[in-house]
Formats: C-alpha cells, sequence, structure tokens
C-alpha cells in the first residue's frame, strides 16, 4: 500500500532524521498484541497507518538472524525470571544503510510469577553508535601515530654517527616505523643536496640523482629551499609540476607523498621524503605526525652530524701525532695498524713508531698514555717524539725508556704512560727489549708456534720518575730468520667484564694461526680482534718480522730458535733436523746429524744461560755436504776432555771427532758459533778439526 507522496509505509532518510528518535510500546503477552506509541513506530519504521498491532509486523524488517537473535533473547528473560532485558539490533533501510535500534524493557509477573505485560522504550541508537566507533578509530590512530612517534624516538636514540641514523631509517623495520612505503633523505653540503639513503620498493630508479643542486625544480630541494612541507595526495599531478620525475613515472609506483624540511636550532640540515602507495589525502593529524617524525629525524641527525664533525676533529688531531709513514726496515718488513674506538671527542693516547737507528738497526715501539682526551692526545704526540729523539741519538734501551720518564715527568702533568721500545738488529737476529708497565712482545717462529718470552719491566713513564726508580732492566730475544716480533696496546686484548688473560691467550692463538707476512698477519688480527672488541678502546698493533733465509734450491737453509725453557724444544730442532734432510733428499746423513744436533744443543742449554740458535744448511759444492751451526751467547769456548768409563758427560767432542768431516768454533758478536759439517770429503783433500 503506498500513501500520496508515494511511500509503503516506511521514512526515507531525511523524515527518519527530522522525527524523534524514542518512543515506548506496551506488550500483552495474554493477547499477543503491542500498542506503540508513534515515535516507537517511526523508530520501527513503520508508519502508523500501517500497523497492525502484531508484534511480528514491527521486526519483519530484520535479517533472519538478527530477528531469531532478539527473539532469543526475549524467551532467556521470561524463562529465567528475570524482571528486564535489553537489546541492540541493526533495522535494514532503502538506502542501504543500517539503523541500530536499542530496546530496554521491564517485565511485569503475577503473584504466581507469570509474565503478562512487557513495557519498555526503543530509540534510534546510530548516532551515539557511529560517534562510539569514530572515538574508537580515531583513538586507534591516535594510538598507532604514538606507536609510530615513540618507535622511531626510541631506534634513533642509539644512533651515535649518521650512518646510524640512515640504518634506523632503512633498515629492518624502518619504513614500517615511519608508516610509508618509501624513504628518501637529503643532507644539504656546500650548495648541493646529497641524497645519504633511499629506501622502498621503486625509489632505486632515483639512485643517479642522489646528488643534486640546491635549486628549483625538484620537490624536495624546494621543500629544503622554502623550509615549508609539500604534501600530494596525486602523484600524477606531482609529476605534471616537476617535469624532472617524468621520466619515472612509470617506475614509481607511489600515489602520495610528504616532502618535509629537516631543520634543527634554526639550521637548515636537509630534507626527506615519505612516498604511499594507498593514501589519497592528508588530513590535518596525518600532516602534524609526519612534521612531528620529521623534527626527530632532524635533532638526531644534528647529534650525528655534530658527533661526526667531532669525532672528524679528534681523530685527526690523534692521526697528526702519529708517523706519517713506516720507514723500510732492511733485512726484515713491519707492518703497523691503528684502530680508534668510537667516543666523540675522547680519544686516546695509544701510539705506535718505527725508528731508523745507527749501525743498521731498528728501533719499534707501542705505547698508551693514560686518559682518554685531546690531552691524552697531546701528551702522546710529544712523548712520541722525545723518544724517537732520545733513540736515535743512539743510547741503550734503558736509557732510552728512563730520559722518556723524566721528560713525561718534567710536563707537569698527572698523566702516565706504558710502552714497551726493543731495538733490533736484524743481520743478527738479537733484539734488545725494554717495558715501562706494558704488555711484553709475542714471538711467533718459523714453524707457527707462539713464544711468550719472559721480559723484565719496570714503572710506567712518569710514575717511574716520580718515585725515582728508573731502572728498566734490557732483555735479550734472539729472531731467527722468518720469525716474527709482535707488539700491541692494551685495547687489542682487554675486553669489558672479561679477564685479560683469556684476550691473550686468543691474541697467541690468533698469532699462531695467522699468515707469515708481516702485512698479512697484521691484517688477520685486525679482523679477528677489533670487530669484537676494537669500538672499546684504541688500539696500536706492530708486527715486524725477519726476513726468511729459505737458501736456494740447491743449498736450502733453515734456522730455529731454541729456547733455554724450552723442554720440548730440543726433540722438536731434532725432528726439523731429519725432516729437513729427507725433503732435501738427504737421508743418508739424517742419523748423524739428528745425534750432533742434540749434543751442540744440549751443551748450550746445559752450560750457558740462554737459548739456542741452530741452523742447518747444505754446502753444494764440489759434493753436496750438511752443515750444522748452533750459536750461543757464552764467549766461552768448549774443552775437550777425556771422561772416565763411568762418566755420564763429556764424550760430546768426541763424538764430533767421530761423526764429522770437520768442525770448529767461530766468535760471533757477544757469543760463538760451534759448527760441524758431515758428508764426503771433499776430494783430494783430507779430513781436519776445527
Amino acid at each position: 500500500m503506498t500513501d500520496r507522496q508515494g511511500h509503503s509505509g516506511e521514512f526515507g532518510p531525511e523524515e527518519r532524521l527530522a522525527m524523534n528518535r524514542t518512543g515506548s510500546f506496551d506488550w500483552d503477552l495474554d493477547t499477543v498484541t503491542i500498542d506503540v506509541d508513534e515515535a516507537g513506530l517511526l523508530v520501527f519504521g513503520v508508519r502508523p497507518e500501517a500497523f497492525d498491532g502484531r508484534p511480528g509486523s514491527l521486526v519483519q524488517r530484520l535479517e533472519p538472524g538478527e530477528r531469531a537473535r532478539l527473539e532469543a533473547v526475549i524467551k532467556d528473560a521470561l524463562r529465567s525470571g528475570r524482571s528486564s532485558y535489553e537489546a541492540r539490533f541493526p533495522i535494514p533501510q532503502e538506502d542501504g544503510d543500517a539503523q541500530w535500534t536499542h530496546v530496554q524493557a521491564r517485565i511485569l509477573r503475577d503473584g504466581s510469577g507469570h509474565a503478562h505485560r512487557i513495557v519498555g522504550v526503543v530509540r534510534d541508537a546510530t548516532p551515539e553508535l557511529a560517534h562510539s566507533a569514530f572515538l574508537l578509530e580515531l583513538r586507534k590512530q591516535r594510538e598507532r601515530q604514538t606507536d609510530m612517534v615513540e618507535r622511531t624516538t626510541r631506534a634513533l636514540s642509539r644512533a651515535v654517527t649518521v650512518e646510524d641514523v640512515t640504518s634506523a631509517l632503512t633498515g629492518p623495520g624502518g619504513l614500517t616505523r615511519l608508516g610509508a612505503d618509501g624513504f628518501a633523505l637529503g643532507l644539504v653540503e656546500n650548495g648541493t643536496l646529497r641524497v645519504i639513503a633511499l629506501s622502498g620498493e621503486s625509489l632505486e630508479v632515483l639512485d643517479h640523482m642522489r646528488d643534486q643542486r640546491l635549486e628549483p625544480g625538484r620537490p624536495l630541494a624546494e621543500t629544503v629551499l622554502s623550509g615549508r612541507p609539500l604534501f600530494t595526495s596525486s602523484f600524477t599531478e606531482l609529476i605534471r609540476s616537476y617535469p624532472v620525475l617524468a621520466p619515472y613515472a612509470d617506475r614509481l609506483h607511489f600515489r602520495a607523498a610528504a616532502y618535509l624540511p629537516l631543520v634543527a636550532q634554526a639550521r637548515n640540515l636537509g630534507g626527506m621524503a615519505l612516498y604511499y602507495r594507498r593514501r589519497t589525502a592528508f588530513s590535518a593529524d596525518e600532516r602534524n605526525l609526519t612534521l612531528g617524525l620529521a623534527a626527530i629525524v632532524a635533532q638526531s641527525l644534528q647529534r650525528a652530524i655534530l658527533f661526526d664533525e667531532e669525532r672528524d676533529l679528534a681523530t685527526g688531531l690523534q692521526a697528526a701525532m702519529l708517523p706519517r709513514r713506516i720507514p723500510e726496515v732492511e733485512g726484515g718488513e713491519v707492518a703497523v695498524r691503528y684502530h680508534s674506538a668510537w667516543r666523540g671527542r675522547e680519544v686516546g693516547g695509544d701510539w705506535y713508531d718505527v725508528i731508523p737507528l745507527p749501525r743498521g738497526r731498528v728501533g719499534v715501539v707501542v705505547g698508551d698514555v693514560q686518559g682518554h682526551d685531546t690531552h691524552a692526545a697531546a701528551i702522546m704526540g710529544q712523548l712520541r717524539i722525545a723518544l724517537r729523539a732520545y733513540a736515535g741519538e743512539g743510547h741503550a734501551p734503558s736509557t732510552v725508556l728512563a730520559r722518556a720518564s723524566r721528560f713525561l715527568a718534567e710536563l707537569d702533568t698527572e698523566r702516565f704512560a706504558t710502552c714497551t721500545y726493543a731495538q733490533a738488529d736484524l743481520a743478527t737476529g738479537t733484539v734488545s727489549v725494554v717495558r715501562a708497565g706494558h704488555l711484553a712482545p709475542l714471538i711467533r717462529h718459523t714453524d707457527g708456534r707462539v713464544g711468550v718470552p719472559k721480559v723484565a719491566g719496570g714503572l710506567p713513564l712518569g710514575v717511574a720518575s716520580v718515585f725515582g726508580d728508573e731502572e728498566y732492566p734490557e732483555t735479550r730475544l734472539d729472531l731467527v730468520p722468518g720469525e716474527t716480533l709482535v707488539m700491541c696496546t692494551d685495547g687489542l686484548v682487554e675486553q669489558p667484564g672479561r679477564d685479560i688473560g683469556e684476550g691473550l691467550a686468543a691474541l697467541e692463538a690468533a698469532v699462531s694461526s695467522g699468515p707469515p707476512g708481516a702485512e698479512a698477519l697484521a691484517d688477520h688480527l685486525s679482523e679477528r680482534f677489533w670487530e669484537r672488541w676494537g669500538a672499546e678502546d684504541d688500539v696500536a698493533l706492530l708486527v715486524l718480522r725477519r726476513s726468511p733465509d729459505p737458501g736456494t734450491p740447491r743449498a736450502p737453509r733453515v734456522h730455529q730458535y731454541i729456547h733455554q725453557a724450552d723442554p720440548q724444544g730440543l726433540s722438536e730442532a731434532r725432528a726439523v733436523v731429519r725432516r729437513a734432510l729427507r725433503d732435501w733428499g738427504l737421508r743418508l746423513y739424517e742419523d748423524d746429524a739428528e745425534l750432533l744436533t742434540g749434543e751442540l744443543l744440549g751443551n748450550v742449554l746445559l752450560h750457558t744461560e740462554g737459548g739456542a740458535v741452530l741452523t742447518l744448511e747444505v754446502l753444494p759444492e764440489p759434493e753436496r755436504r750438511v752443515r750444522l751451526s748452533v750459536q750461543d751467547r757464552s764467549s766461552a769456548f768448549p774443552r775437550r776432555r777425556t771422561p772416565g768409563e763411568a762418566a755420564t758427560s763429556g764424550r760430546g767432542l768426541l763424538l764430533l771427532d767421530a761423526l764429522a768431516l770437520r768442525w770448529g768454533v767461530e766468535p760471533r758478536g757477544e757469543g760463538k758459533a760451534v759448527w760441524c759439517e758431515i758428508g764426503p770429503p771433499p776430494a783430494g783433500q783430507a779430513v781436519r778439526d776445527g
């Protein structure tokens, strides 16, 4: 049935909005009729003249599922004996919307508890529910925005350098924190805009535009120049306004963008761009959010730029205090490495130096001035120059450190310094080492074993002069050809929270497993340690290797140092001799050579106070013979004795007479060398003693 206005008992949306949204009803359960006032009928969407008083007529427009749910609520209230119930349900409208209806009812019962009547109110709850949904969505949106700001702030709070900032913004989760699908970051440098970060699918097409002139014509550059943000909801219009982007229109898969200036404390740092695939408009809240993110990024960048500038200044000062070049070392090779810790202005006083000395010797030193600041670096520079001057004058190592300690004490500073200084004669392999409260060096032998020599030490520089104890005893070491001396500062082996012994053990293992060359070994140690521990402290590393002496293919040669305190050194030396002679095709002489090696080394280790250097070589002409030489530091020559039958020693020279073609003793510097030859005698020449 249709009224004069063409209605079929229903109302349009405009009419519903103009009507009262609350009505009442009185439901007689015994007669199964319901009386609803006009306002209530309008809430149900039924015209008064079309209503027949039956409850089912009120809810005939409900979806079957909603109708069944409403009936279940009413039946449950009637059966349970409750005195009231309420329900919310949607009533579909012709325009496709759903009107949410709220019913509150009271159940009237007689004296026996029988329900005979229900009275209540019905109202259109759509506005309040819509408002509630709006507020809920608004709250969720603001929570998302707050979460974006908090996560971005948290990520950037750990950023120290500019590289850290870009990593936080472009690394895993970076775009999610920014709520964008693409990101670009540019910094102003000398009148240009240098894009230092691009993140997001398809943005790689702009990679060749990383360095831009700071001039109009590009959206990010214009934003930086004007200091005003640019929001665009149409990428097509953006490309139309900036033709420079036209060649990339088909490859940039974005629909909207926000270009934001980065300003901190009135300093124009640059700009950043956020790109979106789905967004078509920017609300006031969204604009404020992007501006807030830009402010956070600008503050982090300002701190990072200041840190990098301070770092460059500090490391530049530190580098100026260190040697600009390392001189070539005759008879060996030297490699140095230096690593600066990341602490802003804080720089350490670690240093190294390689000093040419008279008579073809070389001085090497590593040290560390107390403290981590520019004052420590300045003292380091002065102390390095002073120590270099004292060494260059030709003083003994003990005198060099004593004078350096006095120099530091006279600087009127409370700082002290530790160092290890060594003078090496690579022609003979003699190394004199002194320590001032510093780590002792390591020696890598030709077979890869690592020795930790016991080097006597004195007090740190400066402290020694204050206490009047400038004694720095010298310890003599011997480097055979191919052996390597490794010196470092404690930053290489110290790890926070761990005993330094662990670091020293790790260093010994790394030196042993590394390659033999000085440069290669220095690289090996740098890669092993600085990645794990180097960021905590400055590190100075110096590697000095004596050139190997393999001889020639026809006349090969082996050198090995045997420490007096090494109980296995003697057996290892005998094994080296046997293995070398087999490799050289001289197995005929290996038994005699091994026996004589044990005798010669045994005499040195038993009757002198130091170690010995064993040299095994082949004399090629005119027939191949084996030559053994054992050098020690004692000037006392061996004496021939006549041992009795029960004597346990004194037969060494007798064995030499019996097994060697000839033997002899030669003075060598501070000591001597005992040598012997094994093999066939020279043609036409009688064998004689040395």
